[in-house]
């Protein structure tokens, strides 16, 4: 197989980068959490996951849930996922999240990313399965 990709496929017509994703609102920027999470990486996570389980539906904000509560969470499981894992690029991990009040949390599945940004440095996305 050739070593240049274009070679086999042709030029790329377009590419939609990850600054494009930030701007258009598809990835959200938590980096200054995760920064105090331990991680050194720049994070996103995805708009699906932002709006359908980091932000907590009204009753549950009188119940003490809050975005950055439940984004610590995901920051903080994640980081034991990858004290655990021996793949460094892929991780799929689980978190409990409170959907209603007086309801028993749910577990989650999220997939963690880790790959280059626009500029080729290291970074991480954090998202649902069905996102990726």
């Amino acid at each position: 197989m050739p070593s240049d990709p274009s070679s086999v496929f042709g030029d790329v017509i377009y590419a939609y980068t990850r600054t494009q994703a930030l701007s258009d609102g598809v990835l959200i920027n938590v980096t200054d959490l995760a920064k105090e999470a331990g991680f050194t990486w720049p994070v996103t996570v995805s708009d699906h996951l932002y709006s359908a389980y980091l932000v907590p539906a009204l009753p549950l904000l009188a119940e003490g849930q809050s975005l950055t509560g439940r984004l610590w969470d995901v920051l903080n499981v994640l980081r034991f996922a990858i004290s655990q894992s021996k793949d460094e690029s892929y991780l799929c991990f689980s978190v409990l999240f409170a959907m209603a009040p007086g309801a028993a949390p749910i577990p989650i599945e999220l997939v963690s990313v880790a790959g280059p940004s626009d500029d080729g440095s290291p970074c991480l996305t954090i998202m649902l399965p069905e996102d990726d």
